[in-house]
């Protein structure tokens, strides 16, 4: 499976690099081991920052020409290559002042979108709840804090993707991002994405529903196996 987008997804502009000190191998695999390695890790990371380009804002044209590369970018037919098929035929079919009204319509909207893309909301029903001072709090710890041109809070569904590009890219180990994973994105991110899907506003959206939510189930098995 092969996937790029050459979108800037906002990493580096949203959260600060890391300090030293968080890497490691965390195989201890051989050569070949390494580089198979680093290419999953590249793909997972390109997918979170697409992602996070996606929900963090509405896509202009660029960002749709870069995601309509995956309609032709996959051979295999899982249900994750399926999904990334399907994102690529929609980018490549929408228009980025139609995308830009429904991405209003679903996150924005007048007071408040359809969906609130929050992990506190998810979790509480509520918007900066206990749920977002312990996602600080382990921000925090493994070196990184929200710049100060950021309105969103940290839990924002955008945020939480560019992290975890982040930690990939940066090589935080396996076990590292497994446990932030756990705690702050797999007990509502399927939840999420079933919402979206089901959005009355969403189109284009209803595709990066279905990315996401096979992406997420990807992901879950991945690191629970590789921990």
């Amino acid at each position: 499976m092969s996937m790029q987008t050459q979108q800037s997804s906002g990493l580096g502009d949203h959260v600060r690099q890391p300090v030293p000190g968080c890497n490691g191998d965390p195989t201890g695999a051989g050569e070949q081991g390494r580089a198979e390695q680093a290419a999953e890790n590249h793909y997972r990371a390109v997918a979170y920052s697409m992602l996070a380009a996606l929900l963090r804002q509405p896509p202009v044209q660029d960002v749709l020409n870069s995601v309509a590369g995956l309609a032709d970018a996959v051979e295999d037919k899982d249900d994750l290559a399926i999904a990334m098929s399907m994102l690529g035929l929609s980018a490549r079919a929408a228009r980025p002042v139609e995308v830009d009204d429904e991405f209003h319509a679903l996150f924005i909207g007048i007071g408040r979108g359809e969906l609130v893309p929050y992990g506190s909301w998810y979790l509480t029903g509520f918007l900066m709840e206990k749920p977002l001072g312990v996602l600080r709090d382990d921000l925090a710890a493994i070196g990184y804090q929200r710049t100060d041109d950021t309105c969103e809070p940290e839990d924002h569904v955008a945020s939480l993707c560019e992290v975890m590009a982040l930690m990939i890219s940066d090589e935080h180990s396996l076990d590292q991002q497994n446990r932030f994973f756990d705690r702050h994105i797999a007990s509502w991110i399927a939840r999420f994405f079933g919402d979206l899907a089901e959005a009355k506003s969403a189109v284009f959206y209803r595709s990066v529903a279905r990315f996401g939510k096979a992406f997420f189930e990807f992901e879950k098995q991945y690191l629970a196996m590789e921990v």
